[in-house]
């Protein structure tokens, strides 16, 4: 009987453990099966199914909701709801939108996000406790390091280095008073320490500013650190290895990227005129219709008008010395007594007035008489003050040793160059 009663109670014991086991292995089974959240836009993706679509010419946000089984008492009430809290009221034609219908029998919409652009979203709730709210994503900004060898252009190098090719434009800022970019031999090579904004941490938003950089033109080298010369107005500006300003009085032309196509020249024959000896007291600088046209330097403006020969043109004085002209745009952005600052929109680039092709005439004038801009002896930027001269050389020390320490590296088309020669010399 003993043996029995102890055989029983084994079997019950075990039978016990059996069942703790199943149930902690079903648990286990069913959390493993917990479907993980994919989410968008906030949203889990796994309960719903997500229709995205682009704003077409008509749409608005109540036609969408319309158009998508809402009728038209409800899309009223969700604006009310919604209303101080996001505008849906300008949605742009090509931008993006989604909506999350519910999977039941009969889906209907439960979200619609409006998602214009990579840094924000407007997400409303069309059911139930109906709300608006807009999104505006985390900017991660990341310390990069660059550098590049010049085949033709700043810009194909960037691309074919894999460098982002916005850094071809601020890069050209930096040195807009020292290079010529359209004058860079190959050869001329770079390196350069900028920072760059990411969301969703892989998608770039663009640059946001380069902290030091090295271009080495025509064998020169030549440094530039950022630095606020100025802690009171918060003045940013470049200054090389030896605290001198990279910028001049004058940018060295009126486009970002200057391309002259004729110079100053007072003995120049022109078509336009039966090809007889007309003086051409400007230098053209050719680019497409619609290239913004920066001012050169500080002033005031002074005329801005349009006449037969000159057509769209402005003419700003910049102090008791100098003064520039710009003719032939196609639309003017400045007035008459208004102060422009150095790299300041004043217009776009055309054909009008007297002129075969697209291009802006550039004039200078000094005390009065007009000259070659390019053989004028021009006033430097106000130099960093001796009082910062110090702090300035400190603080350029890690960039500088970063900025030595980067490496040249051919770009991928030199690269994949260099290998074709390699194997054709030894096919093996």
């Amino acid at each position: 009987m003993y043996r029995v009663a102890t055989l029983l109670l084994f079997l019950i014991l075990f039978s016990c453990q059996e069942d703790t086991a199943k149930t902690e292995r079903s648990t286990i089974q069913k959390e493993e099966a917990k479907v993980v959240p994919n989410l968008l836009y906030g949203i889990d993706q796994n309960q719903y199914q997500v229709e995205t679509q682009k704003i077409k010419r008509g749409d608005t946000f109540g036609k969408i909701l319309e158009d998508n089984g809402i009728d038209y008492p409800h899309v009223f009430n969700i604006l009310e709801a919604i209303k101080g809290k996001v505008s849906v009221r300008k949605l742009t034609i090509g931008k993006s939108y989604s909506l999350f219908f519910s999977k039941d029998s009969i889906p209907t919409p439960e979200y619609f996000v409006y998602h214009p652009g990579p840094q924000s979203y407007t997400r409303i709730h069309l059911r139930d406790s109906l709300y608006g709210e807009e999104i505006k994503k985390p900017v991660r900004l990341v310390e990069i390091e660059a550098s590049g060898i010049i085949e033709s252009s700043l810009y194909e190098t960037m691309q074919n280095s894999g460098i982002n090719e916005g850094l071809t434009y601020y890069l050209s800022d930096v040195y807009a008073w020292t290079v010529d970019f359209f004058r860079l031999q190959k050869g001329d090579r770079f390196k350069v320490v900028y920072t760059e904004k990411f969301v969703d941490d892989t998608l770039s938003i663009g640059i946001e500013r380069i902290k030091a950089a090295y271009f080495e033109h025509q064998g020169k080298p030549l440094y530039a650190f950022e630095y606020i010369s100025d802690p009171e107005k918060g003045i940013v500006d470049y200054f090389d290895d030896e605290a001198k300003s990279l910028r001049r009085a004058f940018l060295q032309g009126p486009l970002k990227f200057n391309r002259i196509s004729s110079r100053y020249n007072l003995k120049r024959r022109i078509a336009y005129y039966g090809n007889r000896i007309r003086p051409h007291k400007g230098t053209d600088f050719a680019a497409a219709v619609g290239t913004p046209i920066l001012a050169t330097a500080n002033g005031t403006v002074v005329k801005a008008s349009y006449t037969r020969g000159n057509g769209n043109y402005v003419t700003i004085k910049h102090n008791n010395v100098y003064s520039t002209q710009y003719l032939h745009m196609k639309k003017r952005k400045v007035k008459v007594g208004q102060f422009v600052a150095q790299g300041d929109v004043i217009g776009w680039v055309g054909m009008t007035g007297n002129t075969s092709g697209p291009h802006v005439c550039y004039r200078f004038w000094k005390n009065g008489k007009q000259v070659d801009p390019f053989k004028q002896k021009l006033p430097d930027a106000k130099p960093i003050s001796k009082e910062l001269k110090a702090k300035f050389a400190e603080h350029i020390i890690p960039y500088k040793t970063k900025l030595d320490c980067i490496t040249f590296h051919e770009s991928k088309k030199e690269v994949a160059e260099n290998n074709t020669k390699a194997n054709a010399k030894d096919p093996s």
